[in-house]
């Protein structure tokens, strides 16, 4: 096959280094339109012939999959409504009423407010059936019964929003809520961009795909590809591994593609599309 173009590809070769077979690692997004959610042939052979496969977490794992709901909520027993007037509670309401979420309005005032963010911006695709680009892949693997494992858990990436105050959260749900027309748009491109594997482009819109997310790009993004950079070495080494994360961690010059080339590790564009 030949070389694809490297802006323009979500699944690269890993070699070099000592590495006596490559491994690969793969751009996800966690929702995408069901028209979308297909796996290359390129995808598919690097899945068989890799004999593990790591997610951001352990999507094999049920028990901890399931578990994810309790740590949605907030410390304490705070709710939102204890961090917004009545009247700014409304205006989250009225959004909500309008747009029928899976989980009624009233069970998400507990919910960390990030979180509540991050299912206004999923709900933002504009197709009737979604799919998860993890998903397709887990029963891809099953098919070869290859060995699943997470790099964290979803305990720790909870975790993570409790380190932000709440009521900052808060306020930046509002305001995600009360500039939503802008938010739509970006959080389209960035469905459009990922459809054409622009990483380089997606790189760029991270930041302003949720308020107050600058703030935090170390947190959320920066330290978490310098700690996958640093483990996954270790796993290659073992065996071949196919890894399977975030399309945002991939680009630019602190993401794990390039903090794995640092570490002499060869790392190749392969086409993704048949």
């Amino acid at each position: 096959a030949k070389t694809a173009d490297p802006n323009h590809t979500l699944l690269w070769e890993i070699t070099g280094a000592g590495l006596t077979q490559p491994s690969y690692i793969f751009g996800t997004m966690h929702l995408v339109c069901a028209d979308d959610a297909k796996l290359s042939s390129t995808l598919k052979k690097a899945i068989k012939d890799c004999d593990q496969v790591f997610f951001e977490i352990d999507m094999d794992d049920m028990q901890q999959v399931m578990s994810g709901f309790k740590y949605m909520r907030m410390n304490d027993g705070l709710k939102l409504s204890d961090l917004l007037t009545p009247v700014e509670m409304e205006r989250i309401k009225v959004y909500f009423d309008q747009h029928r979420p899976a989980i009624p309005f009233v069970m998400m005032n507990r919910f960390k407010p990030y979180f509540i963010t991050s299912m206004i911006s999923e709900g933002m695709m504009e197709c009737a059936t979604k799919k998860g680009m993890e998903q397709l892949i887990m029963q891809e693997s099953k098919l070869y019964d290859k060995d699943i494992q997470g790099l964290e858990t979803i305990k720790f990436q909870a975790s993570l929003f409790d380190t932000i105050p709440y009521e900052k959260q808060a306020k930046d749900l509002l305001l995600y809520v009360d500039s939503i027309d802008g938010y739509r748009k970006t959080n389209q491109e960035i469905f459009d961009v990922y459809r054409r594997q622009d990483l380089g482009r997606l790189d760029s819109l991270i930041t302003k795909s949720d308020p107050g997310m600058e703030q935090y790009m170390d947190m959320l993004l920066y330290d978490r590809n310098t700690r996958w950079a640093s483990e996954m070495p270790f796993h290659m080494q073992r065996m071949p591994t196919l890894f399977a994360v975030g399309a945002g961690h991939l680009p630019g010059e602190k993401g794990v593609l390039n903090l794995l080339a640092q570490q002499g590790y060869t790392v190749k564009p392969l086409p993704n599309r048949d």
